[in-house]
């Protein structure tokens, strides 16, 4: 899956749980609203859209705090 088509999918992922919010932000989960009940829909989707499995130990701040971040541990579950 290409690099690019990841990121959109993210975005639309995040877009569509949480409208309004700041892709840009590195902070996602403090500053842009994101809580618990959204992480777990956030986690669900991308499960579902990237044909992933994210387990309890994937989930730490840093891997959801930002896109790039979020990006980036898709792209480790997919190799």
């Amino acid at each position: 899956m290409e690099s690019l088509n990841i990121r959109e999918i993210v975005e639309k992922i995040l877009t569509d749980l949480v409208p309004g919010i700041n892709l840009l932000s590195d902070s996602l989960m403090e500053e842009e609203g994101v809580q618990s009940l959204t992480m777990i829909r956030l986690i669900s989707e991308l499960d579902e859209a990237f044909n992933i499995e994210i387990t309890f130990a994937d989930i730490e701040e840093n891997s959801f705090h930002s896109v790039d971040a979020i990006e980036n541990m898709v792209k480790n579950h997919l190799v």
